[in-house]
């Protein structure tokens, strides 16, 4: 790497790419934890902050995991599973028959998380925050972060303004602004407990386990240009999808 590169690079991004050469290298391997962000704030001479971006990262890009009370561990290529299915085309039919209801319109804020996972450069984030219903029941709640030079493009729609109510998705409303179109969808599927303000906008109960589904958009030149986080309530929502062989094609 150019001497230049490495000395203009943000400092988090080095705590970063030095924790990746030790995984590497095999130096946490077997169930080894890695070092405290204590321990490497001291080591590289970074405040715990810096740290924290850099571990943000690497849980984001699945590099490591943590263990509340146990420590941040790296992730052993026999942890991972990565499949690809479904088509943002089908994403995008959600506005064929549901209504987006927008709780919190959209606003700017820092959320370090978000910023990491969006791979931005610096912690801002624009957030707007909808329930989407079907024939009138709300059926998920919905955190969208987008990045700043994103948000800039849909900040006046008033499809996401305090209290709108509109067929559209996000992405959809995205795609005509963006310079390269959305090609894809990286997901994850967890199970979460319903926060109280979850809990109150879909008619259920605290801490009532919900589908978690993350989606990360990225458009065809590879930027992450939205990242939403959905708490879907079971009673009302089927997640299904089809999983063909490849190279066969169906009779």
């Amino acid at each position: 790497m150019r001497r230049d590169r490495v000395e203009s690079e943000p400092a988090y991004r080095a705590v970063a790419r030095s924790v990746r050469a030790e995984i590497a290298a095999g130096r946490y391997a077997g169930g080894v934890a890695l070092p405290t962000e204590m321990e490497l704030a001291q080591r590289h001479r970074v405040s715990r902050h810096t740290v924290r971006r850099a571990f943000q990262d690497l849980v984001a890009a699945g590099e490591v995991y943590r263990v509340a009370g146990r420590g941040t561990f790296a992730t052993g290529a026999e942890q991972r599973y990565l499949r690809q299915f479904g088509s943002i085309e089908d994403l995008m039919q959600l506005s064929s028959d549901t209504t987006m209801q927008v709780r919190s319109g959209l606003r700017r804020r820092v959320d370090i998380e978000a910023a990491s996972r969006l791979r931005l450069d610096t912690d801002v984030v624009y957030t707007v925050v909808f329930v989407r219903l079907h024939d009138g029941v709300p059926f998920v709640c919905t955190t969208v972060h987008l990045p700043e030079a994103i948000a800039r493009s849909v900040a006046a729609a008033p499809e996401l303004a305090d209290g709108a109510s509109s067929p559209y998705t996000v992405i959809g409303l995205l795609e005509p602004h963006l310079n390269s179109p959305i090609v894809e969808a990286a997901q994850s599927i967890t199970v979460a407990a319903a926060t109280p303000a979850t809990a109150a906008e879909l008619g259920c109960a605290p801490g009532h386990s919900m589908l978690r589904v993350d989606r990360l958009y990225s458009d065809a030149g590879g930027a992450a240009v939205e990242l939403s986080v959905s708490q879907f309530l079971p009673e009302h929502y089927t997640y299904r999808v089809t999983l063909r062989r490849s190279g066969v094609t169906p009779a």
